[in-house]
């Protein structure tokens, strides 16, 4: 038994990240776990009788790379604590954890998990300043909350027929849903005036990555579609630690990026650099660059020669 457990928490820890663990008292603990790469992000399976999981400050001290784990229970209860709240996420919800802050996690019953792991660098490109979110719960039980847990689970069951290009693209979908899951939730608009002003910053989020194709966008326009002033949204912002304009630029070279690695993806790259709201193929190559180290042609080239 206690060859089954230290394998357990080898295996946990490779999955996730370092961790300890402290099993019941009983003797007949069994567990599962099987997960899958969808390109940077990674898709697990875990099942397993009542447990208690631990991550303290030495487990940070040789980690640089944070992530996020999106968990999702299936069968019984979980507590997350982290950050000084304490919560309780049922079947029909998920609750969002951070790797680089100490929590515990435990279920008292046999569970079933379905968990995505998404480094921070990848959502933080879709969704500003993320740790925002961390211990929140949201709804899994309707609309696109739903439809993230159902298409999560699906991938896993079906990753196997997929090859590894398949897979990435999945991988972007699932954040992509994610962040939509997390947009549609009201309650971020509700309590305290710092909801409040992520509320807001969510929704100007959303109103720029809809439109990254017009050229004419500016911080005026957004202010009005969002129905705030202008100064309130620069405020927004600043808060965040980015100007508007740079926020907007960072987007669009993120979604030209997105298109450049797509193997899939036939159009040249001057129709991508129009896509991302560019005016010129010349501005767009200065300012990729300047992001990603590299050329256009040069990360389609890269990207192409992965896939061949």
């Amino acid at each position: 038994m206690q060859a089954r457990r230290q394998y357990w928490q080898d295996v946990v820890s490779k999955t996730y990240f370092s961790l300890d663990l402290r099993f019941p008292s009983r003797n007949d603990f069994s567990a599962s776990l099987g997960a899958w790469s969808m390109g940077p992000v990674a898709v697990s399976r875990n099942i397993a009788n009542g447990l208690l999981y631990k991550r303290h400050e030495r487990h940070l001290q040789n980690e640089r790379e944070e992530s996020f784990l999106i968990t999702v229970p299936e069968l019984a209860e979980i507590r997350f604590e982290q950050d000084g709240k304490d919560v309780r996420c049922r079947p029909g919800a998920f609750v969002i954890e951070r790797s680089h802050l100490p929590y515990e996690f435990s279920h008292h019953d046999p569970a079933a998990l379905w968990v995505l792991k998404i480094p921070s660098a990848v959502l933080r490109e879709r969704i500003t300043r993320p740790e925002r979110l961390a211990t929140l719960q949201f709804d899994a039980s309707r609309s696109v909350g739903a439809l993230f847990v159902d298409t999560l689970r699906l991938a896993g069951e079906r990753i196997g027929e997929m090859d590894e290009a398949t897979r990435t693209m999945m991988g972007r979908h699932l954040v992509e849903l994610l962040a939509m899951a997390i947009e549609a939730d009201d309650r971020v608009l509700t309590g305290h005036s710092s909801s409040v002003r992520n509320g807001h910053l969510l929704r100007c989020e959303h109103f720029i990555r809809s439109r990254l194709d017009d050229m004419r966008l500016t911080p005026q326009m957004i202010a009005d579609g969002c129905g705030i002033s202008l100064r309130y949204l620069h405020q927004i912002f600043e808060g965040e630690g980015m100007t508007v304009c740079a926020y907007i630029r960072n987007q669009r070279l993120s979604m030209c990026d997105a298109l450049l690695r797509d193997p899939n993806c036939r159009k040249s790259i001057s129709e991508i650099a129009y896509q991302g709201g560019f005016a010129d193929q010349a501005q767009f190559s200065r300012n990729y660059r300047g992001r990603f180290g590299r050329t256009p042609s040069e990360a389609r080239a890269i990207s192409r020669g992965s896939n061949s």
